[in-house]
């Protein structure tokens, strides 16, 4: 190799050196530590060289424990809120976007948020067809005309949630949690129930066709107009249920030790024996 080739590549590798930053620290501290060494190097036998000395390393412990420590807790406390942002720009990026990218990315949105302990998240409209929402916590979001069709959303926490003209034909709700949820129009056509808790939920016209509301807790909801044609109620709780009627029930498919308040009771054994096991 020539000369003028090895002073290139040395040039080269000069002009690299900045876009390396623990190598630049590492070089800037090396020639620092030359010059205070060579400055400092008569007074290192100094008395009063060792006394300044200490004072100053009280001093930078003092920095590193106090103000370091500081700006650690600062800078890891503004990342998290802008990867918060980040994640809520994202699921309003994909809102109206139905596609199978669209529901998984949500997903992995609404999962990175539960992590960091956000629940009441805006998810108005959005796309979850046959997603994984499994466990995942949403009490107090906004879940209102969303699609979440063969969704999974076994132990899901909905409590107080929005849920008015969500779709939720053919999903799993088993031991979900929607209580006091507000779902009137919404549609469970087809879906699973089973032991779901929906006490003083607000169900005013949904669709039931075809649940699988076996065990489960509909104690003090509002079911005014609900639709449960077809519908499998073994041993689900109806005590306080309001806007029952009779009619409701004359095409379910099971009322099988279901729990009705007294009157309602002997009305629903009078007229649907069959039902009952009777």
């Amino acid at each position: 190799m020539s000369l003028k080739a090895k002073f290139s590549e040395l040039g080269e590798k000069i002009r690299s050196i900045p876009e390396k930053p623990i190598l630049t620290a590492t070089i800037i501290l090396f020639l620092l530590g030359l010059i205070v060494i060579g400055l400092s190097f008569f007074y290192y036998n100094s008395t009063t060289f060792y006394t300044s000395l200490l004072a100053e390393a009280h001093g930078m412990l003092f920095d590193l424990a106090i103000i370091g420590i500081l700006l650690y807790w600062l800078n890891q406390n503004g990342q998290t809120r802008q990867r918060i942002r980040t994640y809520k720009d994202e699921i309003d990026d994909f809102r109206l976007w139905e596609s199978e990218e669209a529901a998984f990315r949500t997903v992995g949105n609404i999962k990175r948020l539960n992590r960091h302990n956000i629940y009441e998240l805006n998810l108005v409209n959005v796309h979850l067809v046959k997603t994984n929402l499994n466990y995942v916590v949403l009490k107090n979001s906004n879940i209102n005309n969303a699609n979440l069709t063969s969704a999974k959303l076994i132990e899901s926490n909905l409590e107080n949630t929005r849920l008015n003209q969500t779709v939720f034909e053919n999903a799993n709700l088993n031991q979900a949690n929607l209580q006091n949820a507000y779902a009137s129009g919404a549609i469970f056509k087809d879906a699973f129930l089973i032991k779901c808790d929906l006490t003083k939920a607000f169900l005013i016209k949904a669709d039931f066709q075809n649940a699988f509301l076996m065990e489960a807790n509909l104690s003090g909801a509002y079911l005014t107009g609900a639709n449960f044609d077809n519908a499998n109620l073994y041993k689900a709780d109806l005590r306080g249920a309001v806007g029952l009627t009779i009619e409701q029930f004359s095409t379910v498919k099971s009322l099988y030790l279901a729990q009705f308040d007294e009157e309602f009771n002997k009305v629903i054994y009078e007229n649907f024996p069959e039902l009952v096991g009777k």
